[in-house]
Order: C-alpha cells, then sequence, then structure tokens
C-alpha cells in the first residue's frame, strides 16, 4: 500500500512549519508532498502532487481554503475518468465559527490555531480510518462537492437564493438599475440588459448585448442584490442572466458549457453550480 501523502496551505510560515512538525510526530508514514503559502498555490500544487490529503487554511490572501477547496473540486478529474480520488479535506483556522461549520458540513475535521497536538492526534486517527475506507470511492468526488455547496451556501435550487437572500419581516430588495460611471457622467445599466457579470479583480465586468461596462463592487457583494431566480452564478467569477442562455452543452467529460443569446463568449459552469442545470 502507497504512503499516505499530504499537502499544507497556510500563508503564516512559523504556522506551517509547526503543523508539519506536528504531523510528522503523530504520523510518521505520512509524507508531505507540497507546502503552499495561499490558496492559488494550494491548487496548482494539490493538481500536480494529488496528495491524499489537504491541510486548508480557511483566512488565506486571495483565494481562502475554501474557496480553494471548491476550485479544487472543480479542477479535479473523476475517479470514474481515470484520475486520483479527491483528497480528504482538513480545514485549518482560528474561528470557531467557521470550523464547526467545516466540521458538520464538509471537512473531514477541523483543527483549530494554534494547533494542539491532542486534538490533532484525533485529526490524524479520523484521516486514518477515512483512508482506509477509501478503497471504493467512485462518488468521492460528488460527495466532496455537494458538502462543498453547503458550506459555501451555494443554494439547490435559485429559488432557494431567493428565500435564503430575505431579511426578517419583508423581501430582499433588488437592483433594478446599476449605476456605472462613464468620464465624468453615471450612466444607468438595466439588469434586465444585463448577459453576464463577470468579476474582475475589485471590479465587476457587467455585459449587455453590445456594451461592455466596469463597477467598482466585488461579485460577492453584487450577487445579493440581484433576483436569484433570473440572475445564477454558475462559476467562482460569472453570475448569467438566465433569459440570456441560449444552450448548455455538456462535453464527454461531463463538464458543462453555456452558450448565450446577444453574446460570442462561451461560459464554463463550475461543478459546484452543475446542478442547477440538471432539471433543465
Amino acid at each position: 500500500m502507497p504512503m499516505p501523502t499530504a499537502l499544507i496551505a497556510e500563508d503564516e510560515e512559523l504556522l506551517a512549519a509547526h503543523l508539519r512538525q506536528e504531523l510528522k510526530a503523530l504520523w510518521p508514514e505520512l509524507e508531505i508532498v507540497a507546502m503552499a503559502a495561499h490558496g492559488e498555490e494550494a491548487v496548482t500544487m494539490a493538481l500536480t502532487h494529488r496528495p491524499d490529503v489537504c491541510f486548508l487554511d480557511i483566512r488565506m490572501p486571495g483565494m481562502t481554503g475554501l474557496e480553494a477547496a471548491a476550485q479544487l473540486a472543480d479542477d479535479w478529474e473523476d475517479t470514474a475518468a481515470g484520475g486520483a480520488p479527491f483528497p480528504l479535506l482538513v480545514f485549518v483556522t482560528a474561528y470557531d465559527q467557521f470550523a464547526l461549520q467545516a466540521f458538520d458540513r464538509a471537512a473531514v475535521d477541523y483543527v483549530l490555531k494554534p494547533v494542539q497536538r491532542e486534538r490533532l492526534a484525533q485529526t490524524v486517527s479520523r484521516l486514518k480510518a477515512a483512508l482506509a475506507q477509501r478503497q471504493q470511492p467512485p462518488a468521492a468526488l460528488e460527495s466532496a462537492i455537494e458538502q462543498l455547496r453547503g458550506l459555501l451556501g451555494v443554494p439547490a435550487t435559485p429559488a432557494a437564493a431567493g428565500a435564503g437572500a430575505a431579511p426578517a419581516g419583508g423581501t430582499a430588495p433588488t437592483l433594478r438599475h446599476l449605476q456605472v460611471g462613464v468620464g465624468e457622467s453615471i450612466v444607468l445599466v438595466p439588469v434586465d440588459d444585463v448577459v453576464y457579470l463577470e468579476a474582475a479583480d475589485k471590479y465587476v465586468r457587467v455585459l449587455t448585448a453590445d456594451q461592455e461596462y466596469l463597477v467598482r463592487i466585488s461579485l460577492r457583494e453584487l450577487l445579493p442584490q440581484l433576483d436569484t431566480e433570473r440572475f445564477w452564478q454558475v462559476h467562482r467569477g460569472h453570475i448569467v442572466h438566465v433569459d440570456a442562455i441560449e444552450r448548455v452543452h455538456r462535453d464527454d467529460t461531463g463538464k458543462l458549457t453555456l452558450r448565450l443569446r446577444h453574446r460570442p463568449e462561451r461560459l464554463a459552469v463550475s461543478r459546484m453550480y452543475g446542478h442547477l442545470f440538471r432539471a433543465m
């Protein structure tokens, strides 16, 4: 049986070194194949080394540990296509609320900072047991994706997203226009004219049938202000107007791509959001 392998993603070098040292003491057979300093690096290294376990810090610059796990799930080759089993996830965090949520919904386990040996020993025992049971893992990736959906707050249906966005005692207000600064003017762009929205660093690209604008807001901040029955998030970086979707194409590997009305671009659908199109 091959030696188990792991990746550690932690932006604080001393904490990463401490976790590695404690794992070496508790689990000598475990080989640490990669040390990542941020989420993007964690995804790249995990796809390269295909570890059995990923220790992901929740709070990292750029892409968080949760977002890194979601991106990894999206890019991972399914075992049905000959890929390695999706890694077991352990979230490392200084925030109890994140840790408890991760433990309940998405992770094999979690550990709190600073890492305590007794608590980490429990995690190691659970990981060993989980790896021993992973001899026939055809649904490992889909199971992880389902768990991560819950952790990231991805709705089961767009209607559920709209219901979840409503505050107590009323209906959540939705935008009817986007106010876009163009030179010395402000252009009011009706949301009905929007084909899709794309994350662009600290901005959002707003694309209509024949225009493109930049709005200084994050996609995460903008989504709750939209009618989520009409605007669906289909990728970490894309929200699409459902009426603008002409066709959903599924390739041989099961990946989905959207063909749009009035725009030439093709938008990839993340595995995290692919379930939105099953009923179609």
